[in-house]
């Protein structure tokens, strides 16, 4: 059997079929361009003499239905699934679950419409995730379909960490609180830290850095989430691509009052202006490090901004915690750039995190461990694999 894992953007599809058995992954592709007049898809697949193969097609796809079945059609003719009854289940990756949903969920009529009303908390995903799980209910009726929630992991926060200092009646009415995001990536490097670790899950406390465009911060005691850095929304905590993180409240009203700016001027502003590009003008880290080297001052207060707000994080997290069993780096920065890894944790050897510069240097695309062999606390650099974990978790909840 095999289990095919489907996130669906407002206009993209992105796809992984795995095999159940292993877990191996026997193709997987984006399409792109949804709704214009051409659309993209780039596929790859193991053939059956286990060569990989690649793809890149330009076809329409007026809407998710036909990117659907394009995505289909090309799982057919690939030879990896010659019928949609060889899977086992379809796993939707859908950003906000609220409070509602602490574990993956079946998707009947009653999920679908919690998860619309969840729309109100993250418009920009939530309503296409929905479209994705409609279009894949109505093509393949006759498979299970599972809804994995990033927020789902965050759940375990107790209140101190997840309740704002304002009004009740803000939360118990309109559910401001936060709420955490990146959740399956953080369940997924968390499980594999504590196999690195040869230790149970349930005995570990993790600090887990996921670092890319988007970026959070999560305390991991036993594998569950005791705090993360992301919010309401995912703008807050750390310094991002784009996104701003942690900023003082008062600060959008005072642009309101001095520069007359308003709600669409400012979240243009916090979402898509700030963050690492309102630094240095950039947000790709390997060309921030290029300007940096070349004397650009502005690329390098990116990166100490960037990197101080790690630290702070790390060092309130480890506080948290008590005991630190091992730090946990992932994402596209978090698993590629020694430098940002090396300054986050400068200076901490009386914490016990002790990082092995050459180690931490070396290029590798494995889980390892880039701590000294004598470090208290180990410094763990995990690829993340979010569809894998959807995967697992989809198969999970349809086991019951």
């Amino acid at each position: 059997m095999k289990i095919l894992v489907l996130n669906a953007g407002s206009s993209s599809l992105k796809y992984r079929l795995f095999r159940r058995s292993d877990w191996q992954t026997l193709a997987s592709g984006t399409l792109s361009r949804i709704g214009e007049p051409q659309g993209e898809l780039r596929g790859h697949w193991i053939d059956e003499q286990g060569r990989a193969q690649d793809c890149q097609d330009t076809l329409p796809m007026p809407d998710h239905s036909a990117a659907l079945q394009r995505m289909a059609h090309r799982l057919r003719e690939s030879g990896v699934l010659s019928r949609m009854e060889e899977l086992a289940v379809i796993g939707h990756r859908v950003v906000h679950g609220g409070e509602a949903f602490q574990a993956p969920k079946r998707i009947d009529e009653q999920v679908l419409a919690t998860i619309q009303r969840m729309s109100a908390l993250a418009p920009l995903h939530n309503p296409a995730n929905l479209a994705g799980i409609r279009v894949a209910q109505k093509l393949f009726p006759q498979i299970p379909q599972v809804a994995v929630f990033d927020t789902a992991f965050h759940q375990s926060m107790p209140p101190a960490a997840y309740r704002y200092a304002l009004p009740a009646f803000l939360y118990e009415k309109h559910g401001v609180r936060r709420y955490g995001f990146h959740g399956t990536s953080h369940a997924y490097v968390c499980r594999r830290g504590a196999a690195l670790l040869q230790r149970p899950l349930e005995r570990c406390n993790l600090i887990s850095f996921h670092l890319g465009n988007g970026a959070s911060v999560a305390a991991v005691r036993g594998g569950k989430c005791l705090d993360t850095s992301m919010g309401f929304t995912p703008l807050e905590g750390l310094v991002m691509g784009t996104r701003c993180g942690d900023l003082d409240p008062a600060l959008p009203l005072y642009l309101m009052e001095q520069l007359g700016w308003d709600r669409a001027r400012i979240d243009q502003l916090l979402n898509r202006e700030s963050g690492l590009r309102g630094l240095c003008g950039r947000n790709d880290m390997r060309a921030i490090h290029r300007q940096a080297e070349q004397g650009d001052p502005q690329a390098l207060l990116a990166i100490q901004v960037f990197c101080h707000r790690l630290k702070k994080y790390l060092g309130a997290y480890y506080a948290l915690l008590g005991e630190v069993h091992g730090l946990i780096f992932t994402g596209g920065i978090g698993e590629n750039d020694p430098k940002v890894r090396a300054c986050a944790c400068e200076g901490l050897q009386n914490l016990g995190i002790q990082l092995d510069p050459a180690a931490n240097a070396a290029s590798a695309s494995e889980a390892r461990r880039i701590s000294t062999p004598e470090s208290p606390v180990p410094i763990l650099v995990i690829p993340t694999n979010e569809e894998l974990e959807i995967a697992r978790q989809a198969l999970a909840a349809l086991d019951g």
